[in-house]
């Protein structure tokens, strides 16, 4: 666990008395789950503007001010090594729902089996991995990094999420199976949006990543965001898995949907929106994929790194085969994030099955996340690293397909 360092806390501390007294006046409660771990820390940064409501193995129902959740998430990070790092809920009914219902709905996604996790589809897998093109990841990564920000409540958040969908309606135009949707939040400006190839079965594949991007410290929707590797780098790589699918006219024989959820970055709300609406419509996903993070090789003698916490081990054991078998000297091993530290979480928390292959461990992630410094040129200007994920990704789908 690292800490604060001496410049941030002095400015949250500094900024902390004035913080509370506006949001006093002007803003409104939320219900948030959070790490117990991370409480006490909530409590003394927020003060008067944070009540725990309940606690139960290991989480912790808060009420906060909304405008405390930008900061939140910057703190999260900065003391946490979390992107997020919390849960923000409707209203104190679905909170309490979560924190009654969660440890079930995780224990049936860890220890479940949901799908077939043979690996035998080498003849259609392995010519595809093999076009993978970094170059195509990284115009993505610039382009998505040349909005000023891709914050979920503003104008940018709307634009960048325009392009994406632009960007994904083009690439599968020929496809009569495909359609590109946006999925609308009646609570902010930013669409989530869904591709979707339909396959002869209703059963589900999700590969997804959060397209909003934020700077932790000031400024929302005005501020510098760039968010090249926060997630750029994710829905980067699901575009180029996307583009090799549609150029081999692959026919899936299960559904496949590829999402860019909207507002990650302040309490998973997109993600959490969706995962519980293919609930209520009793959607059997089989499997999640969460590619949040894919360009930044922070751990030296690792590659991609599982994540073993609110995921599913039999489906990260096939992940790692994955690995193995069609992206051959890659390294991966293993790691935890915490709670709440990415979409998965929302999955896992309605009992499907989720993995999370990040980039690095998290005491070695990118910590120009949430800046002005969240550049390219961070991960040497180049994209070698999210093709590893490109290639994995795809390998997942197509065998987890058939």
């Amino acid at each position: 666990m690292k800490t604060l360092n001496g410049l941030l806390l002095a400015v949250v501390m500094t900024a902390a008395p004035a913080f509370q007294t506006i949001a006093a006046e002007n803003s409104k409660d939320v219900y948030i789950s959070i790490d117990s771990d991370a409480l006490k820390f909530s409590q003394k940064t927020f003060k008067s503007r944070v009540q725990e409501i309940s606690t139960q193995d290991g989480i912790s129902i808060l009420k906060i001010d909304e405008d405390a959740l930008p900061w939140l998430s910057m703190l999260m990070h900065k003391n946490f090594n979390r992107c997020g790092g919390f849960m923000v809920h409707d209203d104190e009914a679905d909170a309490m729902n979560l924190l009654h219902s969660q440890d079930g709905a995780q224990l049936f996604a860890k220890n479940n089996t949901f799908a077939d996790y043979t690996i035998n589809q080498e003849e259609l897998v392995k010519p595809m991995v093999e076009q993978v093109k970094a170059e195509n990841i990284l115009a993505n990564i610039t382009k998505l990094s040349s909005f000023k920000n891709r914050y979920y409540k503003g104008e940018f958040g709307k634009q960048s999420a325009a392009y994406i969908k632009e960007m994904w309606s083009a690439i599968v135009k020929n496809r009569t199976d495909a359609t590109v949707e946006y999925f609308p939040h009646s609570q902010w400006d930013q669409p989530s949006i869904i591709l979707t190839l339909k396959g002869k079965s209703d059963d589900v594949i999700v590969l997804g990543g959060h397209q909003d991007s934020i700077n932790g410290s000031f400024g929302g929707s005005s501020a510098t965001a760039p968010g090249a590797d926060d997630n750029a780098s994710g829905i980067s790589t699901i575009t180029e898995v996307v583009r090799i699918l549609t150029d081999n006219s692959y026919q899936p024989q299960k559904t496949i949907k590829f999402m860019a959820y909207a507002a990650e970055e302040v309490g998973l709300l997109g993600s959490k929106e969706i995962s519980k609406s293919f609930k209520a419509a009793n959607v059997n996903v089989i499997g999640v994929m969460q590619l949040d993070m894919t360009n930044f090789q922070g751990t030296k003698d690792l590659d991609i790194v599982m994540m073993t916490d609110y995921t599913n081990v039999q489906q990260n054991n096939f992940v790692g085969s994955i690995i193995d078998k069609y992206v051959p000297g890659i390294k991966w091993g293993f790691d935890k994030c915490g709670y709440g530290c990415s979409d998965h979480a929302s999955w896992n928390a309605q009992g499907y099955p989720a993995s999370m292959p990040f980039e690095a461990k998290m005491d070695d992630m990118n910590h120009n996340i949430h800046t002005a410094k969240d550049t390219l040129s961070v991960s040497g200007g180049n994209a070698s690293h999210a093709a590893k994920f490109a290639k994995m990704a795809l390998a997942y789908i197509v065998e987890l397909d058939r």
